[in-house]
């Protein structure tokens, strides 16, 4: 959209454009239209009429709020929503009141003027209403939720909060469910699905260290050391400022703010700082052990301008992102190698230690406790682990086609789960070929193929027979898999 917006822009005032690159997931640069800067000196134009000289001025106007329209990430009750609606309904009244005069170069010029305003608007509303902008505020309400009911309420109401795993694991669903959250390469909403991750983890980074004990413990007596007593008083203070940042960063909070808490955290290491510890290492590292506690709060409060930094959640030129994309280039090389591969064949054993490299490249790869990074690289993962499946299905089905490769007493059952699996290394093969989309009639063909394969598998009767029930499990697994597979590679997700 922005980009149709700004292209009225040059054709209306004969400005440059420039665009940039960015890249989805798959590793295919696609054209992404950024932002144009406000032009330092105004266009000649072939006569100097009022009319045109108003809809300059409307221009340089327009041309200073696209960048704050075009990476607006929030919702249409934020402040910013309604500064930067009031401000083009205004700029659009202004188009409406130029005087054309009847002459037909300024009425174009008028039209097109109200066009570029109209498409910013337009462009706005779209992103603060989007589908995946209203999932994304329903995860972040379910987690401001879960945070109220099990950490902040109960110490307000002077309780301990109900920190434990069953939290943390909660928590890290609905960070992996932000994280799969299209965004269509939208910039407002990749920058929105960052924010929210980025508060999320830093609450779930909070709280993962805590699930031990509900409140910090005092590992030292106060009889120990002069110092003891006021290091344990701080202790509780840190354990206080944890709940009320947890309450700051889910917006959970309405009379603290980040600014403060900052402040409490440095006027508690300023008085830890105070103390004289010298000649007591126990104590001395117990000082550190808290100072500690109190940096790793500091670093969380810093986020307000965290999702301004297009480098953090547009990752097309991360480093990591590259590493993901150049493997995932290698497989698919490898993949459409072995496709064309009629057979297992002597040469099926470079690939799968070409496979095995791979995954160990990717388990190497730096997701700096970025979840977009995390899902990106899961994917990949997935990807190749398809693949080895694939050739290990299919080598195992030629062996069964060797002479004396199946057991002349196999049970009926095993038997009858082998002839499914035959199917289905036939349709894996297909759905590790597939490059359509979900809405194309392939796609539902091969879905149904894949579900009627599990409907053969539940009708097999292993009669008791503990290895034909084992074997009838993995089959399961496998075409469920692959089900899964094609789900991953056609729901256009991206980072």
């Amino acid at each position: 959209m922005c980009a149709n917006v700004f292209g009225v822009l040059k054709s209306l005032f004969g400005k440059p454009f420039d665009g940039g690159k960015r890249m989805e997931h798959g590793g295919q640069p696609q054209q992404q239209q950024q932002p144009p800067m406000a032009t330092e000196q105004p266009p000649q134009y072939p006569s100097q009429h009022p009319a045109m000289m108003r809809l300059y001025e409307v221009h340089r106007e327009v041309t200073a709020l696209g960048p704050q329209v075009c990476t607006f990430s929030g919702l249409p009750d934020d402040r910013d929503y309604k500064r930067l609606e009031r401000e083009l309904t205004r700029l659009l009244l202004e188009v409406d009141r130029v005087d054309t005069e009847g002459r037909a170069e300024l009425q174009v010029a008028r039209k097109r003027a109200a066009q570029e305003v109209e498409g910013l608007l337009r462009y706005l509303e779209e992103n603060a209403r989007h589908p995946s902008r209203r999932a994304m505020e329903e995860l972040s309400e379910e987690a401001r939720q879960l945070v109220e009911r099990r950490v902040v309420a109960p110490q307000r109401q002077g309780g301990a909060a109900d920190i434990d795993d069953d939290l943390v694991e909660a928590l890290q669903q609905l960070v992996l469910r932000l994280t799969q959250v299209k965004t269509e390469g939208r910039v407002p909403l990749r920058k929105a699905r960052y924010r929210a991750l980025t508060r999320l983890c830093a609450v779930q980074d909070v709280l993962e260290g805590r699930t031990p004990q509900q409140t910090l413990s005092l590992p030292l007596a106060g009889e120990t050391h002069v110092a003891v007593n006021c290091i344990n008083q701080v202790m509780v203070k840190v354990s206080v400022a944890r709940s009320q940042l947890v309450a700051l960063l889910m917006g959970l909070s309405g009379r603290d703010s980040c600014a403060h808490l900052s402040r409490l955290l440095m006027e508690m290491q300023v008085e830890l700082d105070a103390l004289d510890v010298s000649g007591n290492a126990a104590v001395r590292n117990y000082r550190k052990q808290v100072v500690e506690e109190i940096n790793g709060l500091l670093k969380h409060l810093d986020l307000e301008g965290e999702g301004d930094d297009t480098r953090r959640y547009d990752l097309a030129q991360n480093e990591s992102i590259r590493e993901i994309e150049a493997a995932r280039g290698q497989v698919g090389r490898l993949r459409e190698g072995v496709l064309r591969q009629p057979g297992p064949g002597e040469p099926a054993f470079r690939p799968k230690a070409e496979l095995q490299g791979l995954l160990t490249r990717l388990d190497r790869v730096d997701a700096a406790k970025n979840p977009c990074i995390r899902e990106a690289r899961r994917r990949a993962v997935l990807e190749v682990q398809a693949l080895l499946t694939f050739l290990d299905l299919r080598e195992g089905l030629a062996r069964r086609r060797q002479p004396g490769g199946a057991d002349q007493n196999e049970h009926p059952a095993h038997a009858a789960v082998w002839a499914v699996l035959a199917s289905l290394s036939e349709l894996q093969a297909r759905a590790l070929a597939f490059h359509g989309k979900r809405a194309d009639r392939s796609y539902a063909v091969l879905e149904e193929l894949l579900t009627a394969q599990l409907l053969a598998l539940d009708a097999v009767d292993p009669h008791g027979d503990a290895g034909a029930k084992a074997a009838r499990k993995q089959a399961v697994k496998l075409a469920q898999n692959v089900l899964n597979y094609l789900d991953m590679t056609t729901d256009e997700w991206e980072y």
